[in-house]
């Protein structure tokens, strides 16, 4: 088959990198995989095309907003594709019930507007599934995990360049910043002399998107630069999808932080997996029956909420102990979340005829 992937593609965001692991992996299944659009000239190894004809099966994926395509493509997509041919991948929980965190975090601002999106998204085809491990909680959506790990991407310890960090976050600052007010600012500041560069690396920790509120909503964006300078922290550009795992490299320790709304519906991202591909230790913001279900047993000595400042110290003073913990995490990973594994899911679902 050759499958067609509709979604928001960017370099330095997004499910780009996933995408382009069943990319190289479709032929060994028979398949092969695109993304609809012009080619970019700055991820030259991604397959684009506009010639919707060519293809067999499509593939919807859709984070915050739902990506549209020219309206005569879109006429050619709805008349090549039956509905059975489509799926639909909710990465950011939005086909689903009402879901509003503390007056902070949601997938919908209103009832009205939730049943707008599973309107829409019922317009388009019969199959929605959420990326999380076991099954959704909203009974009109499937299961599939879609993001996982490659052992192939693994960096070498002995050709890794010299650390330039101690701790680095790398991933943009969307929804991010109350869990980083709230428990790493006040773990930094009772460390910070004792250790040496941190950064968080990528959109949005400086100043809001230029686009306005057209990129979303204000709280999604929310930081204070003043705090980040008062504790020396820096904040470097964001780097493309295929710099990810060498950037994480570049640091002795690398923070996970998840989107609340997407922690509450246990979705998987691709941070999830990259982190442990780096030569870096990784630390999550997660709690320990989430970590151990997505990691396994050993992740529970890597999670950091309510003990940040604890944790980073020991890992900074204990990295061999640190590092047999990552090994057996990494470990689990290969044997539990191998993206030949998510190929194979993926591709079968596509094929099957919807119950």
């Amino acid at each position: 088959m050759n499958i067609l992937f509709v979604m928001k593609h960017r370099g330095n965001a997004g499910s780009t990198h996933a995408v382009a692991n069943y990319m190289r992996l479709a032929p060994s299944f028979g398949h092969s995989v695109a993304i609809f659009g012009s080619p970019i000239w700055y991820i030259p190894d991604l397959q684009f095309s506009t010639e919707v004809e060519d293809f067999d099966r499509v593939v919807y994926l859709f984070e915050t907003v739902r990506y549209t395509v020219p309206p005569m493509h879109q006429a050619i997509m709805l008349d090549r594709f039956p509905r059975e041919h489509r799926l639909i991948v909710d990465t950011d929980g939005l086909y689903q019930h009402l879901v509003q965190l503390d007056g902070y975090d949601f997938n919908h601002t209103t009832e009205s507007g939730r049943q707008d999106w599973i309107a829409d998204m019922d317009s388009l085809g019969d199959r929605v599934v959420h990326t999380v491990l076991g099954g959704s909680t909203f009974a009109k959506a499937g299961a599939l995990p879609f993001f996982g790990y490659d052992p192939a991407l693994e960096a070498d310890p002995a050709s890794t360049p010299p650390k330039q960090w101690d701790v680095l976050h790398v991933g943009h600052n969307w929804w991010r910043w109350r869990e980083v007010e709230r428990e790493l600012l006040p773990a930094f500041a009772r460390i910070r002399d004792r250790v040496g560069r941190i950064g968080f690396l990528g959109l949005w920790w400086d100043w809001p998107p230029a686009e306005g509120p057209a990129a979303g909503p204000a709280n999604a964006f929310v930081s204070d630069p003043y705090a980040f300078k008062r504790l020396r922290i820096e904040t470097p550009p964001a780097v493309n999808y295929n710099d990810v795992i060498k950037t994480m490299s570049s640091s002795r320790i690398n923070i996970l932080t998840q989107r609340p709304l997407l922690r509450h519906l246990k979705h998987l991202t691709l941070k999830y997996f990259e982190i442990f591909c780096a030569d870096t230790i990784p630390l999550l913001m997660l709690d320990g029956d989430h970590a151990e279900e997505v990691y396994g047993p050993a992740a529970r000595e890597l999670t950091l909420p309510g003990r940040a400042a604890e944790k980073i110290m020991d890992a900074l003073e204990n990295e061999d102990r640190y590092r047999a913990i990552v090994a057996d995490v990494r470990d689990h990973l290969r044997a539990h979340h191998d993206y030949g594994t998510r190929a194979r899911e993926l591709f079968d679902l596509i094929e099957a005829k919807p119950a």
